[in-house]
């Protein structure tokens, strides 16, 4: 797991100043759940590192407002179409956006969106399982944010670490797919709970798994009522039109 976030103690004392920090409610029940955590030289040390990112997070906050560009955090788990949903969205959004693409390697993804011709940069994270808000901050500076509406971050494919990072967006959404199965938003509910928007993907293939989609939604709801969720086909153009309209929507409302 990541180095970074506090998986592995050692190195997370000693590197973690750079800057990656969990937001501070995550990482105080990380602290209170792992033993190897709890003298207070270590507590120190993350607690300098959760309020420095937490500032680099309201500092992307504000670039981005004062941009006008409305700024989504999306995450899931490998897999479950992130990028793809990206790919069809440049044909039908009414929105202008690019993406801050993050990665462990390669730039395959952030390929894949400029073939269509999105605006993309790519963050290679090497070790660590997660965009934080400094890698965020620099990847803005690449990003024309004065011809955009809508920057997307494409967060690394991880259900865990991205939960807990605040990395200056205004909204979260977070893919699940079919394949998975009906047993992921249950057995890791701070990614749900962190979300604005739930997206159910790869809905054409229900007839091939035993996957409950109401039960799933009915789960998704009692960790975070009232969140939005939406069904997702790419080969239901409709259905991907939704998700634009939601986002066009939210964007609105913040211009």
């Amino acid at each position: 797991m990541c180095k970074d976030c506090g998986c592995s103690i050692t190195e997370h004392s000693h590197t973690h100043d750079e800057g990656h920090s969990h937001d501070h409610q995550k990482a105080h029940e990380h602290l209170h759940h792992n033993p190897q955590l709890n003298d207070a030289k270590t507590i120190s040390v993350i607690q300098k590192i959760l309020d420095k990112n937490d500032h680099e997070a309201e500092h992307n906050r504000a670039h981005f407002d004062s941009h006008g560009v409305l700024g989504i955090n999306l995450m899931s788990s490998p897999g479950s179409g992130k990028t793809t949903l990206l790919e069809y969205l440049a044909d039908i959004a009414p929105f202008k956006f690019g993406v801050v693409e993050g990665d462990l390697e390669t730039s395959k993804d952030a390929d894949r969106l400029k073939a269509k011709g999105i605006v993309a940069h790519q963050i290679q994270t090497g070790s660590a399982c997660h965009l934080d808000a400094f890698m965020v901050h620099k990847g803005l500076h690449d990003m024309p944010l004065d011809e955009l509406d809508v920057c997307f971050v494409e967060n690394v494919g991880n259900l865990v670490c991205p939960a807990s990072y605040d990395v200056g967006t205004h909204l979260n959404i977070v893919l699940v797919s079919v394949p998975e199965g009906e047993d992921k938003i249950a057995k890791y509910p701070v990614m749900f709970r962190q979300a604005d928007l739930v997206l159910i993907t790869k809905t054409d293939l229900l007839p091939h798994f035993k996957y409950d989609i109401e039960a799933e939604k009915a789960t998704a709801r009692r960790i975070k009522p009232n969140v939005d969720i939406l069904e997702v086909n790419i080969n239901d153009i409709e259905s991907v039109k939704a998700v634009a309209d939601w986002i066009a929507f939210k964007q609105k409302m913040r211009s």
